[in-house]
């Protein structure tokens, strides 16, 4: 074990360097299986370890008596033991089974928080928001920059004034633009001189963009008109179950209506459409008048801790706009949609993909280019973060 332990350090060494991070960057985020971000990478000793228990149970769990029954012992060295290791496991396995979930005095089911990192290179762990797996083809085309920001802005690991000031490289913990705690979560998403000056509302429209672009190529697809012909009835032989291969035929609320309309809200006001008179502006707005079905969306590109505070606000924000286009007959729906600054949508945005009707491979695909757009442009606003002027990236102009 102690030779591949230093096996593992040198391979992470070469490893943080060419992947820009610094030698403080845990090994955890590179190897981790269970984290927000995911990488390609395998680790060492994790591999070595679960060799050697592979081979313990082939041995013990042989169908061969003469096999099972030999005694032998697999070798892994003295500092880690192969066969200790995996009656561990399995006696952790049968004390889970026996105990369950245990909940004491009123806590309900789910109460109980478990964080395995601490600091803020553990603040991952607080996200709920489906995790995002690169695998190699993305990584190499990647450039070496950005695989740097990505990795050390998810850890939060980026030399952002606190982290400079906790580090005795700068004297004060303070934010240039406005004075404030300068910490990651503020440059990206909570600096005051920030959003006046517009860097966050750019970001916002680069996002909404890219999403208006999906909703765009949904809306002129050509679907079948939604009759209300009787269901067909699938008969089922006596003693077998219905067959697990039959999909069910994915539904979308744009083939309630024949005709569909769009306005987004870049560049210029947008206008509501003529159903209610309203001063609330939703990013994108869809309607049939001819059906009087209308749908309501709003994009919010906020740091990924607040991504379900920002949908219950949002929610509750256009929750009486809503209502009154149903008082006047409009069938109405509201959508909030929420992608994290640095490129993680929320689990809003896969359930808005799958109401109008995308299928998986679709929706992998305009989430992935939502997150990039959203990646990009707060990469661009952290490279800015002293700038007291400001002005869009060369490809956001």
């Amino acid at each position: 074990m102690t030779t591949i332990e230093l096996i593992e350090r040198r391979a992470n060494k070469h490893l943080r360097r060419w992947l820009g991070i610094p030698p403080s960057f845990s090994s955890v985020g590179l190897y981790i299986r269970s984290g927000q971000l995911q990488l390609p990478l395998s680790s060492v000793v994790e591999e070595y370890k679960v060799a050697k228990c592979r081979v313990v149970l082939s041995l013990r769990d042989s169908n061969d008596d003469l096999i099972s029954q030999a005694g032998m012992t697999t070798r892994s060295g003295r500092k880690w033991a192969a066969n200790v290791a995996v009656d561990q496991a399995v006696s952790s396995l049968k004390l889970r089974d026996i105990v369950g979930n245990q909940c004491i005095h009123r806590q309900g089911l789910g109460s109980a928080q478990f964080q395995t990192w601490g600091g803020s290179q553990g603040a991952w762990t607080k996200w709920d928001l489906p995790r995002r797996k690169v695998p190699w083809r993305e990584l190499w085309r990647l450039e070496p920059y950005h695989i740097s920001f990505l990795l050390r802005y998810v850890y939060d690991t980026l030399p952002s004034p606190v982290h400079l000031h906790t580090w005795s490289l700068r004297e004060d913990p303070l934010c240039k633009l406005c004075g404030k705690r300068g910490t990651l979560a503020h440059i990206l998403s909570g600096c005051k001189t920030s959003l006046t000056q517009g860097r966050y509302r750019w970001r916002h429209d680069k996002v909404l963009l890219s999403l208006a672009d999906t909703i765009e190529r949904e809306r002129v697809k050509k679907r079948p008109a939604n009759t209300t012909a009787r269901r067909a009835i699938t008969f089922v032989k006596e003693g077998t179950g219905p067959s697990q291969t039959t999909k069910r035929k994915r539904t979308s609320i744009l083939q309630a209506a024949s005709s569909w309309e769009m306005r987004v809200d870049v560049g210029r006001r947008l206008q509501f459409p003529e159903v209610v008179q309203t001063s609330l502006l939703p990013d994108i707005v869809l309607w049939s008048s001819k059906d009087q079905k209308i749908i309501l969306v709003e994009l919010t590109v906020p740091w990924e801790e607040g991504c379900e505070e920002a949908h219950e606000r949002k929610a509750a924000k256009y929750q009486q706009l809503a209502q009154d286009c149903r008082d006047r007959g409009w069938q109405a729906w509201v959508f909030p949609v929420e992608i994290g600054c640095r490129g993680f949508p929320a689990r809003s945005a896969w359930s808005f993909l799958s109401a109008i009707g995308m299928d998986e491979h679709s929706k992998k695909q305009a989430a992935r280019r939502m997150g990039e757009e959203a990646e990009r442009a707060s990469c661009w606003i952290w490279s800015k973060r002293e700038e007291e002027s400001w002005k869009p990236g060369a490809d956001g102009q």
